[in-house]
Formats: structure tokens, C-alpha cells, sequence
């Protein structure tokens, strides 16, 4: 049995509007949870951190991804690993590690989700994403790239 390493990304994907901002926001299926979050997903084999995030930004949402344009946000989120899941990895293992990214999007790119994965998306703004959010990791992710946009735009 392959088991799924303890080491993932997370990327927020944002469009500007001047002068407002929007987030995108993927609902998880019922059967994984069915709350609100930004991509996330696993690193597989040899992958980078970076190379995850092109992937899964891909694979969850359609949207092509190059490594130039993720924004690192310098956040790593180390969180225990909800007892449900705990099968997938390693005996032993109860800790994962998320290192955090940002990306622009153009606004023109047509979301295509994974439907196994997720079944509902929104683009929505600062607030409602704070609302919206799960976990204490995306929103941590989130408020990152906000500052960062406001300091840029002020």
C-alpha cells in the first residue's frame, strides 16, 4: 500500500476587480465534508511544493497555472490530521505540513472543478471568504494575500 505523504499545499486564487478583490472558494463534496476552502491537496512522489500547487490548481479547478506566478505567502500550517483520514498515511503519522500560496487569476478562465472532489464554487470577496471558510488554515492563507493586496493597491 502507497500512503499519502504528511506534506501538502494550499493555494488561494484571487481576481481583481478595481477596486475590489475576489477569492475562490471550492465546496468539498458531502462525502469529504462539504465545507468551504481554497485548493489544497497532497504532494506526490518527487513533486515540489510548487509543482504540487501548479497540479492541483489544475486538477481542481482548470485553471493553468505557471510557477512564476504563484505568490509564496511564507506560511507553513502544521495541523493534526482529522482521525477520518489518518488511514492514508503512515503508522505514526498525525501531523501534516501545508506551505501556502497565492495566485492571480485573469477573471476570463472558466472553472472546471472535480467533481469527486468538490461540487460548488464561488468567487466572492474578503469577508464573505472569512465567513465561508473551515478551516482555520485557509483562513490564515487568505488573510496573508489580502494584506498583501491592500498594502499593494493602497
Amino acid at each position: 500500500m502507497s500512503f499519502k505523504q504528511p506534506r501538502s499545499i494550499q493555494v488561494v486564487i484571487f481576481e481583481r476587480h478595481t477596486p475590489a478583490i475576489n477569492y475562490l472558494l471550492l465546496k468539498r463534496v458531502a462525502s469529504h465534508g462539504g465545507f468551504w476552502q481554497s485548493v489544497t491537496g497532497s504532494l506526490e512522489g518527487d513533486e515540489t511544493h510548487t509543482q504540487a500547487a501548479v497540479r492541483e490548481v489544475l486538477e481542481e479547478t482548470g485553471i493553468l497555472a505557471i510557477p512564476a506566478n504563484l505568490i509564496d505567502l511564507g506560511i507553513t500550517n502544521t495541523f493534526e490530521i482529522a482521525p477520518q483520514w489518518l488511514s492514508r498515511y503512515a503508522p505514526g503519522v498525525t501531523h501534516n505540513e501545508e506551505v501556502c500560496f497565492a495566485l492571480e487569476a485573469s477573471g476570463a478562465e472558466e472553472i472546471r472543478m472535480d467533481c469527486l472532489e468538490h461540487d460548488e464554487y464561488l468567487w466572492v470577496d474578503y469577508a464573505r471568504a472569512m465567513e465561508l471558510l473551515f478551516w482555520e488554515s485557509n483562513k490564515r492563507a487568505l488573510a496573508a494575500i489580502h494584506s498583501l493586496l491592500s498594502e499593494t493597491m493602497s
